[in-house]
């Protein structure tokens, strides 16, 4: 069985990440898509609810388990007996960053390769972090993340 870690910090999930999820399920046997628990950033959603979101989000996916993890993600990916991490490049200034972390991880677990995967054009220049900013000034994100998480940003964000 061929398994695929899709690491990512996922606040929130984005219809450019489903586009990547909806590529690399087609060439995995199962995809891992994990929220990557880093205490050095300040989410606006807490990881439960980040995983809560994804299980919603990519439930069409019977091939797919929703999980977190802390620490080196080829540590991780070699736990989950994963032989790719699978990473979304949107414009060239992913690449350079992305580049230097595949050689780093195969350099430490040389048996894990990453799997670079391009979205539609149509989602390259959107991030999670635009997403937050737009719907924290009260713009419309409807188009650019699921349903649930529109939902989940729109009571998130809600004025008190």
């Amino acid at each position: 069985m061929k398994i695929a870690v899709y690491p990512g910090t996922f606040d929130p999930i984005t219809n450019g990440h489903l586009d990547i999820l909806d590529r690399a399920v087609k060439l995995f046997d199962k995809v891992v898509i994990s929220v990557a628990r880093n205490s050095s950033k300040s989410p606006l959603f807490t990881d439960d609810e980040r995983l809560a979101l994804l299980q919603k989000a990519v439930r069409q996916h019977a091939n797919v388990e929703i999980d977190s993890f802390q620490g080196l993600l080829v540590d991780y990916a070699r736990a989950k007996k994963a032989t790719a991490i699978v990473r979304g490049l949107r414009v060239i200034s992913d690449f350079e960053y992305e580049f230097q972390m595949a050689l780093t991880n195969r350099r430490l677990h040389e048996e894990v390769e990453t799997v670079f995967l391009m979205p539609n054009e149509k989602y390259t220049y959107l991030s999670s972090s635009i997403v937050r900013e737009i719907a924290r000034l009260g713009g419309d994100v409807s188009d650019f993340v699921p349903k649930v998480v529109l939902e989940a940003l729109k009571k998130k964000l809600k004025p008190s």
